[in-house]
């Protein structure tokens, strides 16, 4: 069955163009102007995948991200959102990851980036990280990453990465709690029960441990984000 995508997208030129592209690699298609139309759309013809703009002549994209994502028990949550922004402030991706938008790309994008981010959204069917069934475990799938609640271990394309329990606990409270920004505080909190450590700072030196542990590069992260002078978000996005 083809999967279906719908773009909401002001720019026409551009989303003909991405149309024509779509197509050309087995996708059905479909286009919207402004955010009314494209909700409007939704409500009548469900969409795999939604391919959203952050900048809409009538509601704010993140707006329109909200609005898809907001009632868990809803079908219309179940719809991935891929989300454009122009900006260049890593703030718009935060924002984007934490209202539920399951990746993000910036313009201007290449075709073959968008086609590619789009197919690794559909291949996890959904799936926001929350724990599954697995041989008798809870586990949390990123993509490549596994995170083994029960077993307490964590491993990116079968291979077991190296983490202190400590730094589990950690990784494994910002994944349940995947595109919400979190204080150090609020990370704290959440691994009470633990002796937790008193500085801000023995959070970062944690993280970037962890970071080596599971990101393809630790310098340029796509799992676990900094927020400037907020905290840390776990991101939803494939690898």
């Amino acid at each position: 069955m083809t999967q279906q995508l719908l773009m909401i997208e002001d720019d026409t030129r551009l989303a003909t163009m991405v149309g024509e592209y779509l197509r050309q690699s087995g996708y059905g298609f479909t286009h919207a102007a402004d955010a009314a139309s494209g909700l409007a759309a939704l409500e009548s013809s469900p969409a795999d995948l939604v391919i959203l703009d952050l900048m809409l002549p009538d509601i704010d994209g993140l707006e329109v991200c909200r609005r898809i994502k907001g009632n868990p028990n809803s079908q219309l949550a179940r719809t991935a959102v891929l989300m454009l922004t122009a900006k260049g402030d890593p703030m718009d991706r935060i924002v984007g990851l934490e209202v539920g938008a399951d990746d993000y790309l910036p313009k201007p994008f290449e075709p073959r980036e968008l086609l590619a981010r789009i197919r690794a959204v559909l291949r996890r069917g959904g799936d926001t990280g929350e724990a599954v069934a697995t041989g008798g475990h809870k586990v949390m799938r990123f993509g490549s990453l596994e995170i083994d609640r029960d077993a307490r271990s964590v491993s990116v394309a079968g291979k077991l990465c190296e983490l202190t329990s400590y730094q589990f606990d950690l990784l494994a409270a910002l994944a349940e709690r995947a595109g919400r920004v979190l204080s150090r505080d609020q990370i704290m909190e959440a691994v009470r029960g633990r002796e937790l450590e008193a500085f801000d700072r023995s959070i970062d030196v944690h993280m970037g441990r962890i970071r080596s542990a599971i990101e393809l590069d630790a310098k340029d992260p796509k799992r676990i984000l900094t927020v400037r002078g907020v905290g840390y978000v776990f991101a939803k996005q494939q690898d």
